[in-house]
């Protein structure tokens, strides 16, 4: 991956990381989550050729020397729950835990969803707009920083980041 690409991938996730972190302040009181609640890291979780490379460029002795976490689970769990990667963690990640909100173009429906262990106050629902992380644009400037590296658009899982499995 080139330099200018890596930067602009740490850009954008500096950006979502500033607005997650804006977004659980505002969802404070419904926030369950905290170091080693891995409810939401989910094994098969895959992601972006440029993401996968600034984990391989930033953990190669872990990627290298240690093993993935069992099957069932985020590959990058550690045995107490805690992500090995997390300042290196991919973009999907950077989000959990927050009220999401999409637009179902099928329907003409705007859907939401939380952890469950987030549903402890004021339906979802009834959040606005801005109180919810909001699937879509992100996503789009990833696949927008994916084709300008050059590299074909695949998605990798994180588990198959491992030399040993």
């Amino acid at each position: 991956m080139s330099e200018r690409a890596l930067a602009a991938l740490l850009r954008l996730h500096a950006e979502v990381d500033a607005r997650a972190r804006e977004l659980a302040a505002r969802n404070a009181a419904r926030l369950q989550c905290k170091r080693g609640c891995s409810g939401c890291c989910v094994d098969g979780i895959t992601v972006f050729a440029i993401e996968a490379e600034r984990i391989r460029t930033n953990n190669k002795e872990l990627l290298e020397e240690g093993a993935p976490h069992a099957p069932g689970a985020c590959a990058f769990l550690d045995a107490v729950g805690a992500c090995r990667i997390y300042a290196d963690r991919p973009y999907v990640c950077r989000t959990q835990g927050l009220p999401l909100r999409w637009l179902d173009e099928e329907r003409s429906a705007e859907l939401r969803d939380i952890c469950p262990l987030n549903e402890t106050s004021e339906p979802i629902e009834s959040l606005t707009e801005d109180s919810c992380w909001t699937l879509g644009p992100v996503e789009a400037r990833l696949a927008e920083l994916q084709s300008a590296s050059g590299e074909p658009g695949n998605r990798i899982a994180l588990r198959a980041l491992f030399a040993r499995t």
